[in-house]
């Protein structure tokens, strides 16, 4: 399959961004002091919203490396196909 150059862009656009949203996610979600991810703020209840949503995180930043390197690869084919 061979992906235009705007799309290899966006979907290597769209791997770092999902990286930068969900990292900052996961940092907050350890700094919970509302009581949702942890039990009276300690970190050793958490509770199962922090589990979904730490699972949301990890796949989240699986799917969107995965999608940023195909992006990257396509940038990539791009620049080979032009020399």
């Amino acid at each position: 399959m061979k992906l235009t150059r705007p799309v290899s862009w966006f979907l290597a656009a769209f791997g770092v961004w999902s990286w930068v949203i969900w990292s900052t996610f996961a940092k907050n979600l350890w700094k919970d002091s509302g009581g949702q991810a942890f039990v009276n703020g300690d970190h050793s209840q958490p509770t199962a919203f922090f589990w979904v949503h730490l699972l949301l995180a990890i796949t989240s930043f699986f799917l969107g490396t995965a999608v940023g390197v195909i992006g990257l690869r396509g940038i990539l084919a791009a620049r080979r196909a032009e020399k």
